[in-house]
């Protein structure tokens, strides 16, 4: 019989850092919706919007990235369609895929939403630019890993 190969236990720092990310993560969380329903928005409306003011994406590409079943991001987008803040339109690459943007007014209102997300804003304010790019780099670092 193989023996189960052991974990090694999570030293204090470890667990401590990680309680830490999950409360700011919450704290963005209940920040995120708070700014999206101030726009009479869902947070999945407000996040698809916000990948759309980026760029034009087709929509199996935004459920890729909703980590949803397209047939949700059809219906998140006919929503914020019916409220002039999305638009289709077809891919000029391949007229056969239809591309989901975002309007002039989408565009403001994702602007508006970044921009209402204080939380972090004055914390990050009290650090030197030098903490702010050794903790971009870091975050950055565990993304990456």
């Amino acid at each position: 019989m193989a023996t189960p190969p052991t974990t090694r236990r999570p030293d204090a720092l470890t667990l401590e850092v990680v309680d830490l990310i999950g409360s700011v993560v919450a704290r963005y969380h209940d920040e995120y919706e708070q700014a999206a329903a101030d726009h009479a928005l869902t947070g999945a409306q407000a996040k698809l919007l916000g990948l759309l003011s980026l760029e034009p994406l087709p929509m199996r590409k935004l459920a890729n990235k909703l980590k949803c079943e397209p047939s949700n991001v059809t219906g998140i987008v006919d929503r914020l369609e019916s409220r002039g803040l999305v638009e289709r339109r077809p891919d000029p690459v391949d007229r056969r895929v239809k591309l989901a943007a975002a309007t002039a007014e989408g565009r403001r209102v994702a602007k508006d939403l970044r921009e209402s997300l204080r939380f972090a804003r004055e914390p990050l304010a009290g650090l030197s630019e030098r903490e702010r790019l050794a903790l971009r780099d870091l975050l950055q670092r565990m993304l990456d890993s």
